[in-house]
């Protein structure tokens, strides 16, 4: 499976970053001054829970393109709710009709914008229990031990994709959660 993180900021870095360590192919789409920074540094994690450190397969919206011969099966949208609009936008390309959405955005407002782009049945709920802070460094730390991630299908189905995705991220070593139940989780 084929994994494209919006942003490789707190969230999106730090689960995207656990996944490609254990050998998911993950890349990170971000803005071009952040691209600099990863490719000059690599991406870093600092966490109670083990340090990271690796270099990160890169993209920004100029570079994208080019990756579209195959498509991606998952695209993760970290992204703060007031970047939505522009996040729908860098992501759609990368968007196929086989791609699975999941969204790591606090509150529930952007479920109807996302259908209304991608089709509710690309779009699965999710929810990132994890306090992470981009650090002036360009680094992520991960202040306390707790770093859930859980997802599911919203009409409450156990999807084979949605079990794909699990046995994908499991090896991660964060707490994965397949949820049945995700819209309830997501209250």
């Amino acid at each position: 499976m084929r994994v494209l993180i919006l942003g490789a900021g707190g969230i999106g870095g730090y689960f995207g970053g656990r996944a490609a360590a254990t050998g998911v192919d993950v890349s990170f789409l971000v803005r071009p001054a952040r691209a600099a920074l990863l490719q000059r540094d690599g991406l870093w994690i600092r966490s109670p829970l083990g340090d990271l450190h690796f270099n990160p397969a890169i993209l920004t919206s100029a570079t994208l393109g080019a990756e579209l011969n195959t498509p991606f099966d998952l695209v993760v949208l970290s992204c703060k709710a007031y970047d939505l609009d522009d996040a729908i936008a860098t992501i759609a390309p990368a968007v196929s009709p086989g791609t699975a959405v999941l969204p790591l955005l606090n509150g529930l407002a952007h479920f109807p914008v996302l259908d209304q782009a991608f089709g509710v049945e690309r779009v699965l709920g999710g929810l990132a229990q994890i306090s992470v802070m981009l650090a002036a460094d360009g680094a992520i730390d991960h202040l306390s031990p707790i770093q859930t991630l859980r997802f599911g299908e919203r009409d409450g189905s156990l999807s084979e994709r949605c079990q794909r995705i699990e046995r994908l991220l499991r090896p991660a070593g964060f707490d994965l959660h397949l949820s049945t139940r995700i819209d309830q989780d997501l209250w």
